[in-house]
């Protein structure tokens, strides 16, 4: 899953939004690398949607605009558990396991030298 895909889903974790708070919330949760242009919001929304990872939660008519609000489905969630579940585990391999890994190395070299 790429970085801001994770990102969208994970901005809907905490209820529905509409599409600039999901860009800001989004952002924010990055610690801003990830701006998201509205039509790669809205294209990403509408793929996420047509993968069962989001749904369309409301239409509202503001300032003669339509505001839509999207909601994390169960699958959504699920998926980004599992993205967050996986990169959990990525990143135990180098900072658990890459420093013990080092440490061994290190220790027979120093035995045979």
């Amino acid at each position: 899953m790429r970085e801001p895909t994770y990102f969208v889903l994970a901005a809907l974790l905490s209820g529905p939004l509409h599409g600039y708070a999901i860009i800001k919330r989004a952002e924010e949760m990055s610690d801003g690398r990830v701006r998201l242009a509205t039509g790669t919001l809205y294209t990403a929304l509408d793929r996420l949607t047509a993968e069962g990872y989001v749904r369309l939660v409301s239409e509202e008519l503001v300032a003669g605009r339509v505001r839509r609000s999207y909601g994390l489905t169960d699958e959504g969630s699920a998926a980004l558990r599992a993205e967050a579940q996986r990169m959990a585990e990525a990143a135990r391999l180098v900072t658990d396991g890459g420093a013990a890994r080092a440490r061994g190395r290190l220790g027979r070299k120093a035995r045979t030298a």
